[in-house]
């Protein structure tokens, strides 16, 4: 307490005055010190401006007083900059009494210690980080302090950044806390002053537990509060005798209380005390860190560490979940989610929507720069591509590119979702994805391309393979360039067909359409089938451009076949009976379409549908035709005639990728293709394409084999040799140093041996890896098994080093745009109409960026989700009523 703020008379003593008094100038003498070589520069300044004129005074002083502290000098080639994101991590220091300085540099050692550039040691970084943590009066104070006072060199020890910061906190606990009080004594000076004034009497005796203060009578002296840290630990109490004690608040023991307000003999009890050594004990124990749990990728705890706040880490983990979920940036300023967080770590901060986008947009920026690096070690990369018209009446253009990485694991990114203005011809087409190529760094790095049946997509492919030619960089003549979408081909194949059953289809459709239309009829229909007892409730209206859709109308409605005819008698306008002869030829048809609706749902089931998966079941959509083509029913030949021809039409030519994934799956090998071809082309034709698979196949791998001894050209087979072997032995190591020092032309056994084995490795063998494989038996498993294909090659790519390279890439052709179409139903989700006014480039962000880091934290896109039954599906339930 402030000496002017105390209320009455004080005995004068002159010992504590004189105490006082002394403590007083040797604080003024420490500060003259400071500043002296301050006022001598301020009396030079005085001498030498009495000797300026009007017009050299009126020219500003630009000089400025050096910093207090010594900066140590950098080794030579190396440059150090303190960057903004460490200079914000750094703890402020105001230089206010309620400030520990002591906690204000633990802290700011901590976070120096987590950077350590190359070349620069810690004490480096702690000097020159100092002066950023200290704010308003304590920035003033450290100007103010004479130059090179603080350097890590000045002191006997040597230079340690450590010593000089222990310097530091002296002078700021010191300077800083005598400023703030100037006029409040210590505790020293307030317990001579406090013993003197019991023994005169000229204070009145302080009451109460702990020394706190009981309310003062409005005409009696106000107490003064206790200064020792011993009554944290001890109160007075009065017994039922009225003798006041002193107690110890841990042990209870009772002690008589000094009549001078000694407290020496307390400190000594505290010091000795059992019960406050435990519950100091305890105490630390509970003022532990709290034990963080990381979890790995299955999520199961990997490590345990101390926790700590991060709010950095805090901020990059909200974008990631913006990214992967497709939240709203708005998200973030919801009053409840704050909360719950404030809930989970009182430290959280909260974090704005402006806040959380910027930081998705880095995000985005550091995962494609991931992603660049980890193309550049990518051999060869498919695209697949698509366009789609959003609800902002903009067409979008998706890019994926489809590649296996070191780890032989196919990955599939979405490299672009940029916008492409009309006219949406070939041409420009082509001109964005090349601008998307360059920018990936993947332009001479393109093995094919797959797309749908569309006529601009045949001219963008068109003129991409004449720009790739020019550059030579199309594998065996650009064969494989070109992939077309089975699905969708399927899906064209299959609605020819339906088009000659039109009359069937459209009975049936509309009977559903009629029951639906009406809650009473769907009643009276339920009846029907409960009577009957059917365990089937559900009929299905389609959508008539999707065939899977219909074919599933169809089935669901042979199940009530016997019904139409019941509710018919009922409902005089139910005019959508179809015949017998009907009824068996819808039973037919959806026999003949269940093959192609099992096709499909693998191809849609499948997170990589890629080359190998597809042609052996082509051979039998192809074998079905045939058989369907001979049927007694005119409508089912006709149906198959239509379908053949569609089939011919763009499976007629030999599809090269189709057989080459066949190939290189050692399931299927060779056999696949001898089995298949007769059945697709015909006995007289197959022998031809065969050949013609052959030829490409080993045109491909002598492909690969120069690109292989290209790479590893340029090295003598000796010091190929040597390079594999380096093991040799010290003593021959020397004995063939010492030959060679003699200047004797002698080639030890190892040498003449390694020489031998060499020219050995030099000459072509006999069979090639391609050679060796075909002849070797099949892998033989179940049909119903899912080998991992290219699992399978990674075993076995030491035997196959140049087969297997192939092989991978190969595998890595998808067959479907069903990876595109995917992201466009993403889309639909992220530009919905609350956010149809985002730009295109907050689009790709949000949609790249989603795709990048679900697979960062290995989150699987599940299309067929509940949210996105809506938008998935294809056709209508109808349900039937329960009663």
């Amino acid at each position: 307490m402030p000496r002017s703020s105390r209320i009455g008379e004080l005995i004068y003593d002159p010992e504590v005055e004189k105490a006082a008094r002394r403590r007083r100038q040797e604080t003024k003498r420490r500060k003259e010190g400071h500043l002296s070589t301050a006022n001598e520069s301020v009396e030079d300044e005085l001498s030498i401006a009495n000797t300026q004129t009007l017009r050299e005074l009126a020219i500003p002083e630009l000089t400025h007083q050096p910093l207090c502290i010594t900066f140590p000098t950098l080794a030579k080639n190396t440059s150090f900059e303190l960057k903004s994101g460490l200079i914000h991590l750094l703890p402020s220091f105001h230089g206010l009494s309620g400030e520990e300085p002591h906690k204000h540099v633990k802290e700011f050692e901590v976070v120096c210690s987590s950077m350590k550039p190359p070349g620069i040691t810690e004490e480096q970084i702690k000097l020159r980080a100092f002066p950023f943590s200290i704010k308003d009066a304590a920035k003033d104070w450290l100007y103010y302090l004479p130059a090179g006072m603080y350097s890590p060199l000045n002191s006997h020890q040597g230079s340690s950044s450590s010593l000089a910061m222990e310097q530091l906190n002296e002078v700021v606990d010191q300077e800083l806390d005598i400023e703030e009080n100037p006029d409040e004594m210590t505790e020293d000076e307030l317990e001579i002053i406090e013993e003197h004034d019991n023994e005169g009497g000229g204070v009145g005796e302080q009451k109460g537990d702990g020394g706190n203060e009981e309310p003062a009578m409005p005409f009696e002296k106000k107490q003064r509060k206790k200064k020792s840290t011993v009554w944290d630990d001890m109160k007075i109490v009065k017994l039922d005798n009225g003798i006041e004690k002193v107690q110890c608040n841990h042990c209870k023991e009772l002690f008589a209380k000094s009549t001078t307000a000694a407290t020496s003999q307390h400190k000594r009890h505290l010091k000795a005390c059992l019960q406050k050594k435990m519950a100091m004990g305890e105490q630390n124990r509970m003022k532990q860190q709290v034990l963080s749990f990381t979890e790995g990728p299955s999520d199961g705890i990997t490590s345990i560490t101390n926790f700590s706040y991060d709010h950095a880490k805090v901020r990059e983990l909200a974008s990631h979940m913006v990214l992967a979920h497709e939240y709203a940036f708005s998200m973030m300023d919801h009053v409840v989610f704050n909360k719950f967080m404030k809930i989970v770590s009182p430290f959280y901060k909260k974090i704005t929507r402006q806040t959380v986008k910027e930081d998705c947009i880095s995000t985005y920026q550091l995962e494609k720069r991931k992603l660049k690096s980890v193309l550049k070690s990518a051999s060869r990369v498919s695209i697949t591509t698509d366009l789609w018209k959003s609800g902002q009446k903009i067409q979008y253009m998706v890019v994926t590119g489809h590649f296996v990485d070191s780890d032989w694991v196919l990955q599939k990114r979405v490299l672009n979702f940029c916008n492409v203005p009309p006219p949406h011809t070939g041409v420009i087409i082509a001109d964005a994805m090349s601008k998307c190529f360059i920018d990936w760094g993947i332009e001479n790095k393109i093995s094919s391309i797959t797309v749908d049946n569309a006529s601009y997509n045949d001219a963008c492919v068109r003129r991409l393979r004449e720009d790739f030619s020019l550059r030579k960089r199309l594998s065996i003549a650009g064969k494989i360039f070109h992939v077309r979408c089975c699905a969708h081909i399927l899906n064209l194949l299959v609605q020819d067909g339906l088009n000659q059953l039109g009359d069937v289809i459209d009975t049936v459709r509309e009977g559903i359409k009629y029951l639906n239309n009406s809650e009473g009829r769907l009643n009276q229909f339920a009846k029907i089938a409960k009577q009957l007892q059917l365990p089937s409730r559900k009929l299905i209206l389609d959508c008539p451009t999707r065939w899977n859709s219909t074919y599933l109308m169809l089935a669901s409605a042979l199940e009530f076949k016997d019904f139409f005819p019941r509710y018919e008698n009922i409902d005089p306008g139910f005019h959508y009976v179809p015949g017998d002869y009907e009824c068996f030829q819808v039973e037919k048809m959806c026999r003949f379409l269940g093959i192609f609706h099992e096709i499909t749902n693998m191809i849609s089931g499948s997170d990589y549908p890629t080359s190998n998966i597809f042609l052996v079941e082509l051979y039998r959509i192809k074998e079905l035709l045939n058989e369907k083509a001979l049927d007694i029913s005119d409508q089912i030949r006709a149906m198959a005639l239509s379908m053949s021809a569609k089939f011919d039409k763009y499976w007629g030519e030999t599809n090269v990728v189709l057989s080459l994934g066949a190939i290189v799956d050692p399931r299927y090998k060779m056999v696949l293709i001898y089995h298949a071809f007769p059945i697709i082309y015909g006995e007289e034709e197959s022998a031809v394409k065969i050949d013609e698979i052959k030829q490409l196949l080993y045109e491909l791998y002598n492909e690969y084999v120069d690109t292989h001894f290209s790479s590893h050209a340029g090295e003598p087979p000796r010091q190929s040799v040597k390079r594999k072997h380096k093991e040799v032995s010290s003593s021959s190591a020397q004995s063939q140093g010492n030959v060679k020092k003699l200047g004797l032309p002698i080639l030890t056994g190892k040498e003449n041996f390694q020489m031998h084995v060499s020219e050995i490795d030099k000459a072509p063998p006999e069979k090639s890896d391609l050679d060796i494989y075909l002849e070797e038996s099949r892998y033989a498993c179940d049909a119903s098994a899912n080998l991992d294909v290219l699992g399978w090659w990674k075993g076995e790519r030491w035997r196959f080093p140049i087969l297997s390279r192939m092989a991978s890439d190969l595998l890595s052709i998808p067959v479907t745009t069903v990876a595109s179409e995917s992201t466009f139903s993403a889309g639909g989700r992220v530009i919905d109409d609350r956010r149809a006014s985002m730009s295109v480039e907050t689009v790709q962000m949000l949609l790249c960026g989603s795709n990048w880091i679900r697979n960062l934290h290995g989150i699987k896109t599940k299309p067929r989700d509940q949210s996105d039954v809506a938008e998935l599906s294809t056709y209508h339930e109808v349900e039937l009523p329960q009663n």
